[in-house]
């Protein structure tokens, strides 16, 4: 297999992990509404996405005088933590509670308790990809049925807009980017180019140079210095469960930055996935009309495009990123999911205005 071809699969790998953290949300939309799982007690209240804007912004900065008083332990310890809250939420729906003590389902315990463990002792690629899947499905569903849809949409908004400015302007990023990146924790998904790449064995971000920038919580690339890494880092928007956390992709590269063939690894913030994906689960949730029949998730045209969107805003921001171009993720993902959301909501029937939930 040629490097442009392993590209091209890589891509498809990363949709398809999108794909996951979408349609697991969406599976959890009922299962998450019978449990009232809601993070707020008036999903319409407006306020909620500024709320919710502040807490991303004081844990950015947290997040960053951990950093630069070394107690990095501290955002590694509370990241397997939520990990492991976010997974005990998704395997209680799951797991039937063949075995309990007192409410809690034992079996469910002990499962987010080994994504715990299997985060502390072996954070392979894998193990960070399949517990980001798990905790990016949980927090999506978890916010996407507590914001209603204007909530969602000025989320999204803000998040955006906050991004462009970190990465375009302040950079402030930067520096959460590589600090997190070093801490092998679930705030991003990693696609390998290669089946002998090893995220334990690869280096650290030291070498990454100012353009990239997490939380999400998002994403922006740039090419290494000596050719040692193309990276697209930490934004914000989501790495824990709130998504108050998001992450820039990245993309090691050996050789050829410029044009992107030689790379060992994607790597994309989880954050990127799960804050789009709180627009898809609103919809799903709070439309009734354009309703689509689909197994075991719940789905409707409004819902549909802001999924399509948010994956069309992912390719072309892959497309940036093999290119080794700096740029914002949530601008372009959230921008995709709001679009499509617009586009299927009024395809289903409704006027904008009661789209965009006025």
């Amino acid at each position: 297999m040629n490097h442009r071809t392993r590209i091209l699969a890589a891509i498809g790998v990363t949709l398809v992990l999108f794909l996951g953290v979408q349609l697991g949300a969406l599976a959890l939309i009922e299962p998450f509404h019978e449990s009232e799982r809601h993070a707020v007690d008036n999903p319409e209240d407006p306020t909620n996405s500024f709320l919710y804007f502040g807490i991303i912004l004081v844990a950015t900065v947290l997040m960053l005088a951990a950093f630069k008083y070394d107690l990095q332990w501290m955002i590694r310890a509370l990241i397997v933590g939520v990990s492991v809250m976010l997974a005990w939420f998704v395997f209680t729906e799951l797991i039937p509670p063949v075995v309990t003590a007192g409410p809690a389902n034992v079996l469910a315990v002990l499962a987010a308790l080994g994504v715990g463990i299997a985060l502390l002792v072996y954070p392979e690629w894998y193990v960070i990809d399949a517990s980001g899947v798990l905790m990016g499905a949980g927090a999506a569903a978890l916010f996407g049925i507590s914001f209603g849809l204007l909530p969602a949409i000025l989320l999204l908004s803000v998040l955006a807009v906050y991004d462009a400015i970190s990465v375009y302007g302040t950079e402030h990023m930067l520096d959460l980017a590589e600090g997190v990146m070093d801490l092998k924790i679930p705030v991003i998904l990693i696609v390998p180019m290669s089946l002998s790449y090893s995220y334990l064995a690869a280096g650290t971000t030291d070498d990454v140079v100012e353009g990239d920038s997490e939380e999400s919580q998002d994403s922006a690339t740039a090419p290494t210095e000596g050719g040692a890494d193309d990276e697209m880092v930490p934004e914000p928007g989501d790495a824990d469960s709130s998504g108050s956390d998001s992450h820039h992709a990245e993309s090691d590269s050996e050789s050829d930055a410029d044009d992107g063939v030689d790379r060992d690894a994607f790597y994309i913030g989880l954050g990127d996935a799960v804050i789009p994906s709180i627009l898809v689960v609103s919809a799903a949730y709070f439309i009734d009309v354009g309703t689509l029949e689909v197994p075991w998730i719940a789905l409707n045209m409004a819902a549909l495009g802001a999924l399509v969107g948010t994956l069309a805003g992912l390719l072309v921001l892959m497309y940036m990123v093999v290119k080794g171009r700096p740029h914002a993720g949530l601008p372009l993902l959230n921008g995709g999911a709001i679009g499509g959301y617009l586009i299927g909501a009024t395809a289903s029937g409704l006027s904008v205005v009661t789209a965009l939930g006025l």
